[in-house]
């Protein structure tokens, strides 16, 4: 599996669990009480699993690359397009994390935000996953060089290797199995 193939195959889980974060909003708007730790674990994966790792690769190497080869067009696409989604998914999984302590404090109509932000961010993520799947990653394969797509390749094998070493896939990948048989994902 090269390394889009790959970003597209976490695509894939991370998909999966923006699933689980929907049926569990969904449980709260009819009635049930939030589990602040299934939230934890959800907000644990997406921001280690999705942003952390993903992201790390796609920005630190393929995004990168990018920038520093395709010109306008690829600085554009990829500083004004992929970064200012990726920092809105985080801005929504911080106001997230807010509104879950204020629910958690007893501030009870702050569960409309914990609703608004985890499903503002299942959308939002979910079009950008689907943006690059199917203009970005194509569009990089298209014009970056093979000497450049080889050295992303590498960059991100290296980045795998050292992930496996501990173990980050596996547990994620765990954790995002065992929430989606909870809330039949």
């Amino acid at each position: 599996m090269n390394s889009i193939e790959l970003m597209i195959a976490e695509h894939s889980n991370i998909s999966r669990m923006l699933t689980v974060v929907r049926k569990a909003c969904y449980g709260i708007l009819n009635g049930d009480p939030i589990n602040y730790d299934d939230f934890d674990q959800m907000i644990d994966f997406i921001k280690n699993y999705a942003d952390i790792h993903h992201h790390g690769k796609e920005e630190k190497f393929l995004f990168k690359e990018m920038v520093d080869n395709l010109g306008p067009l690829g600085n554009k696409l990829v500083t004004h397009g992929m970064l200012v989604e990726h920092d809105f998914g985080r801005l929504f999984i911080s106001e997230l994390t807010n509104a879950l302590q204020k629910v958690k404090a007893g501030d009870d109509i702050s569960k409309i935000d914990v609703i608004a932000n985890a499903v503002g961010y299942a959308n939002h993520l979910q079009r950008h996953i689907d943006k690059e799947n199917t203009v970005v990653f194509p569009f990089a394969q298209k014009k970056l060089s093979k000497e450049i797509m080889d050295k992303v390749e590498q960059d991100s094998i290296n980045f795998e290797n050292e992930a496996k070493e501990k173990g980050i896939q596996e547990h994620y990948i765990q954790l995002l199995e065992a929430l989606e048989v909870k809330y039949n994902a």
